[in-house]
């Protein structure tokens, strides 16, 4: 379990797929699905903000560290260690230590999740009184209240975490298993949402799952498995309606796979499949399979429709042409000797073209050149922004996908670009001090580097900029130290002394510090000292984050 849910970008329903989860379950490194439904109850700012989740890890490492202050107590605890964490073990505890019948366990179960301070009184004496008839030091009985009481702001539902845990569990199972057609149900499960759909191909690149664009003679209306590859669906393309689709599908279904371009448009149902949808299987690269350029299709459209409609109308009128005199599906009016030689369309407007039609990029990304970039200078994405706290800095680079620019009361140009990352995208706000001096950056399609201020008061965050650079720039000016950023919650002393050691070993001239966040978002630099420079690389990058996680490591001004 441990393996398969810590490799760095597990998919688990829920909560499992968050950066913090998965630096939590390295540390814990669960071995049965008791733990997970327990890492699921933790991993909430109550309990980590309370320490809660370093006393179960250390217990969890350590069994010397569990204790009990009655005997009573280790029924109900001793699954998690000694740890109150499900609210079904305060209503055990209190009937084994006080005797109360399920009816007022369940009572003080929902005042414990209602915060009600006078009930929490009278049932505090009820149980103070059944605790000390039932032979309990009265001491002891306080002492235990002192611990319900304060579980009261972060106690979980078992029932609940247990069907979340058993669902991550048999998702990671499958991403595992069968990570092709994992990932095609999850693409196919967010197929209206463009950020999600961006992410998951991410990751399947990650993984080494290609998703290849749509293609008329493998694609079906959803993304489908083709051998170790996804295929995208026909219904991602705009234009491409319901009706076109059958049509495409219906006549490869009954006549076989299209041998090429001019005999798709014969063998189609122009009426449904028109000039439009046409265009967009083109732009989009639904044709590449024939190894035509997609220029060269473009310019041979008009005459293949005219063609391939001539064909079709003879043929509802029961006339049949010469080509077609032998009765075969083979024969057709092969006009390949039409296709002119020219160049394809450049790479920037082929890509124009896919973000248009399908919404993002599928045959590459403007950002693929950039990804180490991004990997060592950029502190956050689209994807983990939510993460940060209000009015924490966040340096995130990508490739201006909106821009509106506005003027202000005061009559002082400002913008609000749609920035897009591998991961999905987010919004950046531009104040005029700001906009003035990177104003010939404010272009789609610019890519771009932002450092600022994180907004978190909305569901979806966004960042206030502070800087814009060009992204092919960011190594000039931002190479001055290594931040390590690690969280507190579950940290073995060990980790410490290991990224010592891997320090020692890429020694240089750059300086290194060390950033320990606290569960409650407090965070403390640590100066490795003069001694600890290094020399930055690929190397050296790649085992840190093997140790601590993906994104732990980064180039900081």
């Amino acid at each position: 379990t441990y393996e398969m849910l810590s490799k760095g970008d597990a998919f688990g329903v829920f909560q499992l797929e968050s950066s913090g989860m998965r630096d939590l379950l390295k540390k814990m490194k669960p071995e049965k699905i008791d733990h997970l439904v327990a890492l699921l109850a933790l991993y909430r700012p109550g309990p980590l903000g309370s320490g809660m989740v370093d006393d179960f890890v250390k217990r969890m490492r350590d069994p010397r560290l569990i204790k009990y202050d009655h005997p009573e107590l280790e029924p109900s605890l001793k699954e998690t260690y000694g740890v109150i964490l499900y609210q079904e073990q305060v209503m055990r505890i209190v009937s084994d230590l006080a005797g109360f019948t399920l009816a007022q366990a369940d009572s003080l179960r929902r005042a414990i999740g209602k915060k009600i301070p006078e009930v929490m009184a009278k049932e505090k004496k009820s149980f103070i009184d059944g605790a000390t008839k039932r032979g309990v030091k009265e001491k002891i009985a306080e002492k235990v209240w002192e611990q319900i009481d304060y579980f009261s702001g972060y106690g979980f539902n078992k029932s609940h975490s247990t069907a979340y845990a058993a669902v991550s569990y048999q998702t990671a199972y499958l991403k595992a298993h069968y990570p092709v057609e994992f990932m095609t149900a999850l693409l196919t499960s967010e197929m209206n949402n463009t950020d999600k759909i961006v992410q998951y191909i991410e990751a399947c690149k990650k993984m080494g799952i290609e998703v290849l664009p749509p293609a008329v003679n493998e694609s079906y209306n959803e993304f489908t498995c083709v051998g170790k590859h996804i295929r995208f669906g026909l219904a991602a393309i705009k234009n491409v309606g319901g009706v076109a689709i059958e049509s495409i599908i219906a006549s490869r279904t009954k006549d076989g796979p299209f041998k090429n371009f001019f005999e798709f448009v014969q063998r189609v149902d122009l009426r449904v499949c028109n000039r439009k949808v046409l265009e967009s299987l083109i732009k989009c690269g639904a044709f590449d399979e024939w190894n035509l350029h997609r220029s060269q299709l473009m310019a041979v459209l008009d005459g293949a429709l005219e063609m391939g409609s001539s064909l079709q109308k003879d043929r509802n009128r029961g006339q049949m042409s010469f080509f077609e005199s032998d009765g075969t599906r083979d024969a057709f009016h092969d006009e390949s000797g039409t296709i002119p030689d020219i160049p394809e369309w450049p790479e920037n407007q082929c890509l124009a073209y896919e973000r248009e039609l399908i919404g993002f990029y599928v045959s590459s990304h403007p950002l693929s050149k950039h990804t180490k970039i991004l990997k060592n200078y950029a502190s956050a994405t689209s994807a983990t922004l939510p993460e940060f706290s209000h009015q924490a800095e966040a340096t995130m680079g990508g490739i201006i996908d909106q821009l509106k620019e506005i003027l202000t009361k005061k009559g002082d140009k400002m913008a609000f670009l749609t920035l897009q990352d591998l991961s999905g995208s987010c919004e950046v706000v531009v104040f005029p001090s700001v906009y003035k001096e990177v104003v010939s950056l404010m272009q789609k399609d610019q890519l771009v580097f932002v450092r600022g201020k994180v907004d978190a008061r909305d569901d979806n965050p966004k960042i206030l900029a502070d800087e814009i650079v060009p992204l092919d720039e960011v190594p000039k000016r931002f190479p001055r130290m290594v931040a390590i950023n690690l969280k507190t919650a579950g940290l073995s002393p060990d980790t410490l002394k290991d990224i010592r050691k891997i320090l020692l070993r890429h020694k240089g001239s750059v300086p290194v510090y060390i950033s320990l966040s606290d569960p409650k978002g407090r965070r403390t630099i640590l100066d490795s000292g003069d001694n600890l420079k290094v020399e930055t690389s690929d190397a050296l990058f790649e085992e840190l984050e093997q140790l601590l996680g993906e994104n732990s490591v980064k180039i900081r001004s």
